[in-house]
């Protein structure tokens, strides 16, 4: 079966860190280049995170920017994303999304080939 599966999320402080993991079963994710999508409740789907296929471009929406990183590894055919310095407003699921264009793009959530299941994250004291 081809699939996504994210892991890492749960519950963390204000200012503490996660680190999130997107593993692909069945296919491989060198061809792919990796979006973190994140969804609050009552919210739209929002691009967070893109990273190329190669590794070497990757991008970040403006209120991450500086504080999460992502970051791939294709020998063991999974994408990160590590968060720092979490906020409240960081608090959504997050889902990796595979798309078969090779360079970091943000695009339409229905123009991506594969999708991972979700991941709840939740800052809070």
């Amino acid at each position: 079966q081809l699939q996504l599966v994210e892991s890492g999320g749960g519950l963390v402080q204000p200012g503490g860190s996660l680190g999130l993991s997107c593993t692909a079963s069945g296919f491989t994710l060198d061809n792919y280049s990796i979006s973190w999508f994140r969804q609050a409740p009552g919210k739209e789907r929002e691009g967070a995170s893109c990273i190329s296929a190669s590794g070497a471009t990757t991008k970040y929406t403006d209120s991450v920017q500086g504080r999460f990183t992502i970051s791939r590894d294709n020998a063991k055919n999974t994408v990160y994303l590590q968060m720092n310095s979490l906020k409240p407003e960081d608090s959504a699921v997050y889902y990796c999304a595979a798309h078969s264009f090779r360079l970091c793009v943000f695009v339409q959530p229905e123009n991506y080939d594969y999708w991972g299941q979700g991941t709840q994250v939740t800052v809070s004291s």
